[in-house]
């Protein structure tokens, strides 16, 4: 014991004597700058360095970052506490079982009756498909990973542990821990209190946050290598979801179990919240919450607030303090800047906002202009029924003005950091990796020498939010002042109608994708006209066409491209035989001139 604690001395005593911190490089007008960087009093500062500087203070960083990962094991190695010095008296019972409850632990504990009354509010709630993946890994893997559960928050990680814990037998909840790891925990304090769990039995430890320990993305191998190895197993949570894919793709490579939440498709939103209707999907979808339905007491997207309070706390905060971790903060790259400018949420919500339509640098660049007002406006021109040239004779610079300003984005001129080609594709990157995003290929005959692609957003609740504030502020417009209250119904009646049946293809095209990962989804554009979606299966050379209309009427002019013959034969010859043409609707299942009419709920619960 005296040698250990000799050691740890000398160790930390020479870590007291390295440079903290990190080396970034940084591009600037085609140059490769150094600098130094590090945090001091909880303020992130910098230095810049040359080359000869730069090659002095690395082996310098690097032996620190060695002494520290020698820390970390040495003091894995202490001994726990004697268990001869814990107040016998102070013992909690379950099951004849009895719990050393005086040991001293440094994070927050549950066991026990705890334990049992904290997962008892979700006694009555329905699970979620992936509760059969959690409940394998607990009670069916004799292997020796850990279980990641992670995703944005609001998607029913939390609830997961809790059912599980609800559905153990007496004999197993004797044994199961929950922590709850707060900001200021380290993977020492964690450790210390794992090591006493796993002398007294414990089998079974969920720990959620666990991201919140600051050198949780550097030493995550701990669980695996430590307890899981030794037959215990681990659950690991939280929110930080990059922060998870980081330490999956290092210290925890192929000894973890992956559960993602973030994507949560209609058919779940329907069976466990109890709420149907594609429309109320595209309203709130994305988080398990809706209206004091089951979860939450309030839908996180129930307004343009609280929706911009999630993509602060639940992205951008995500991205912040995972990139801010890894490496010590070495892989920012470009958005370096952005994050010390405080612009790095302003960005997302750019991106956000328009992604279902176009991601190119011109979204964060040039002075934001709503694509829905143009797309909107020339609809309208064309409503058989109610044509109207309303959106042509508004003030569309006060309109864009004052849309900008509701929707919370900064224009160029309000940004101090340029935001360039660079920043753009990054954060699509780390949207990409949060699940948050997902690309749908759109195909061209004849053939283009081109690759083209729509975004899809898995949260739909977070684009519709953006559209109801683009609602709110066409309602404040001077035009709209001079015309009546049924046309001004009319007209926000056909823009929602318009936001939606965009929001209801990708919809579709992005569960159908998710569900059928053997074949081929996407969008297959000809000089005049389209198909919604082609599902091609390339093995069995067999193709599926179909249109998807947020209708619930079916008319011939919504099925004109699947029954024009040229089309089809192009497709055919492309793509294979085709065994099916369908209008997705949200009618009933009918059939018009042949063409088959699909309910679009029945068709999205029916994909698996």
């Amino acid at each position: 014991m005296d040698d250990i604690s000799k050691r740890i001395d000398r160790i930390e005593s020479e870590i007291d004597k390295l440079p903290a911190g990190y080396i970034s490089r940084k591009n600037i007008r085609g140059r490769m700058q150094l600098y130094y960087q590090w945090v001091e009093d909880g303020k992130k500062k910098s230095k810049y360095l040359n080359d000869k500087k730069a090659e002095e203070l690395e082996p310098l960083i690097e032996r620190r970052r060695e002494l520290q990962k020698e820390l970390k094991e040495v003091k894995a190695a202490l001994p726990l506490p004697d268990k001869k010095h814990i107040d016998a008296g102070s013992r909690e019972s379950l099951k004849g079982r009895t719990v050393q409850s005086s040991y001293a632990f440094r994070t927050d504990v549950l066991t026990g009756d705890r334990l049992l009354n904290y997962a008892e509010p979700v006694r009555n709630y329905r699970k979620r498909d992936g509760y059969r993946v959690l409940h394998d890994y607990l009670y069916n893997m004799s292997d020796s990973r850990v279980f990641i559960l992670y995703g944005l928050r609001r998607t029913g990680k939390t609830t997961l542990i809790r059912q599980s814990i609800l559905d153990m037998s007496e004999d197993q909840l004797a044994r199961a821990a929950f922590i709850q790891v707060r900001p200021g925990m380290t993977l020492g304090d964690i450790n210390r209190d794992l090591r006493w769990l796993a002398s007294d039995q414990y089998k079974y430890v969920f720990l959620d946050e666990v991201t919140l320990a600051e050198d949780f993305i550097e030493g995550a191998a701990l669980f695996s290598d430590i307890y899981a190895a030794s037959g215990m197993k681990i659950v690991l949570s939280g929110t930080d979801s990059l922060g998870f894919v980081f330490s999956e793709s290092e210290e925890l490579y192929d000894r973890c179990v992956m559960l993602h939440t973030t994507f949560i498709p209609y058919r779940e939103f329907e069976r466990v919240l109890g709420i149907k209707g594609i429309d109320e999907y595209i309203c709130y979808g994305g988080t398990m919450s809706l209206s004091g339905r089951h979860y939450n007491e309030s839908s996180t997207f129930a307004s343009k607030k609280s929706t911009d309070e999630y993509v602060d706390s639940s992205i951008a905060r995500n991205i912040q303090h995972s990139l801010r971790l890894y490496q010590y903060g070495g892989h920012f790259r470009h958005l370096g800047e952005l994050f010390e400018k405080d612009e790095l949420t302003s960005a997302i919500n750019r991106i956000v906002e328009d992604i279902n339509h176009r991601f190119v640098v011109e979204v964060l660049t040039n002075d934001f202009v709503s694509h829905d007002l143009g797309i909107s406006a020339k609809n309208l021109r064309k409503d058989r029924d109610h044509p109207t040239d309303i959106l042509d004779r508004i003030n569309k610079p006060e309109f864009t003005e004052g849309l900008r300003k509701a929707l919370s984005i900064r224009n160029r001129t309000e940004q101090s950091v340029a935001i360039t080609d660079a920043h753009c594709t990054e954060i699509k990157e780390y949207l990409d990796l949060l699940d948050l995003t997902s690309d749908i290929p759109t195909e061209f005959i004849p053939v283009r020498n081109e690759r083209a692609y729509r975004t899809a957003i898995v949260q739909p609740g977070l684009r519709y939010a953006q559209a109801e504030a683009f609602v709110r502020q066409l309602l404040l417009d001077e035009a709209f002042q001079h015309v009546s209250a049924t046309e001004r119904a009319l007209i926000l009646e056909r823009i929602l109608n318009e936001i939606k049946g965009r929001m209801m293809e990708d919809i579709v095209l992005l569960e159908t994708k998710a569900a059928q990962p053997s074949r081929q989804v996407f969008r297959l554009q000809y000089a005049v006209g389209e198909f919604d979606m082609v599902v091609w299966d390339p093995q069995e050379l067999t193709c599926e066409l179909y249109e998807i209309k947020h209708s619930s009427e079916s008319v011939p002019q919504q099925y004109r491209f699947l029954a024009d013959s040229a089309m089809c034969e192009a497709a055919a010859f492309r793509y294979g035989r085709i065994t099916g043409k369908a209008v997705i609707y949200r009618g009933e299942d009918t059939s018009d001139g042949g063409i088959e009419y699909i309910n679009v709920e029945s068709y999205l619960k029916g994909l698996s």
